[in-house]
């Protein structure tokens, strides 16, 4: 016999207070085995379809882990080092580009920019604050992300998990869907279905969209010229997967620093702002449709939502679960909305009079 709908909701409800509480106070704890979930998660279909072209499950987790550690070093020798560096040189750069457009508006509009102007002080101001406090920023980010991830983490235990999990995935799968009750298991299935087609779309196709398009916008910008085109490139790529924003910062940034740098060169100019152009037209046209799908179920402003107030609780780690979790209320959402549209409630006296007929 089934449990009461009442009782089924306690057993639910106090699961996901367990979950939020783990969360809380265990969130450094378990950061390392999040990350190492989420890259077997994102790793799985390359897995599968290696085994289809006659691999073991063995054999293809460990070409993909090979691969991976390759990808890892070639990216920590050739590409952090420079993009810590031209970060931090751009930040030096900001309080000259302030003086440079406070000499640009002087020149054009004399009748705003003396002394006294508000423009010509909020100019100075800003260049000020990002000079002083810009290097503090970084290097309290960059603290930060080793205080989280440290050398132990990202180089033994992360791989570790990620190896193992990837390795057992599907048994893992299979035993859970075992383990479901019975008189749930098909309704259960199906949103959990829904849910990871939904983090499929996201998470995967919109990943590879963000890695393609930084990839792209870096080294299109740095063979254009522009000083800053990797840290341009990578900020681009990174917040791509809110559509628009990525191409709008990006490229608000990146023609911002070529009007600077190449001012007069009109040429160079439109070559950075026609690079943006069509990054933006691959991403709708080619690229967000075939890895991504029409629609995800994730609207932007839930997604940031959702970022924002994950990561002010639960800090990094509540980020990292911030896009499942929502990704899980939405799939719920759109289950109980078609079960009161189906119920009494909502269909009111039609329904009854139904089914007296």
């Amino acid at each position: 016999m089934a449990l009461p709908a009442r009782d089924q909701l306690k057993y639910w409800g106090l699961a996901a207070v367990l979950f939020f509480v783990a969360l809380w106070y265990l969130g450094n704890i378990m950061l390392p085995f999040i990350l190492g979930g989420a890259i077997a998660y994102f790793l799985d279909p390359v897995a599968d379809r290696l085994e289809t072209m006659g691999l073991s499950r063995t054999a293809a987790t460990v070409v993909i882990t090979i691969c991976g550690i390759l990808i890892f070093i070639i990216a920590v020798v050739a590409v952090v080092p420079t993009l810590i560096n031209q970060a931090l040189a751009l930040i030096d750069t900001i309080p000259q580009l302030f003086r440079d457009l406070q000499t640009f508006v002087t020149t054009r509009f004399p009748s705003i920019s003396t002394p006294d102007s508000v423009v010509y002080k909020s100019l100075m101001s800003l260049g000020q604050t990002v000079q002083q406090n810009g290097g503090q920023l970084l290097e309290g980010v960059l603290i930060s992300a080793l205080s989280l991830i440290n050398v132990v983490m990202l180089l033994v235990i992360v791989p570790v998990v990620a190896f193992y999990l990837l390795l057992d995935w599907d048994n893992m799968v299979a035993e859970i869907d075992r383990l479901l009750p019975l008189d749930h298991a098909p309704v259960i299935r199906k949103l959990a279905g829904d849910i990871n087609a939904t983090l499929a779309s996201f998470v995967r196709g919109m990943g590879t969209v963000c890695l393609i398009l930084g990839t792209y916008y870096a080294v299109a910008l740095m063979i254009v010229g522009l000083q800053f085109g990797l840290v341009v490139g990578f900020i681009a790529g990174l917040v791509t997967f809110i559509p628009y924003l990525g191409a709008l910062i990006g490229g608000a940034l990146a023609i911002g620093l070529a009007l600077f740098q190449f001012w007069g060169d009109w040429l160079s100019i439109g070559l950075v702002g026609g690079i943006f152009v069509i990054g933006q037209v691959a991403e709708g046209n080619v690229l967000t449709p075939k890895l991504v799908g029409s629609s995800v179920g994730l609207h932007p402003v839930w997604l940031i939502f959702a970022l924002s107030v994950f990561g002010a609780l639960f800090g990094f780690v509540g980020m990292l679960v911030a896009v499942p979790v929502a990704a899980a209320i939405g799939v719920f959402a759109r289950f109980f909305v078609g079960q009161y549209r189906g119920s009494r409630l909502y269909l009111g006296l039609s329904a009854t009079r139904k089914d007296k007929d």
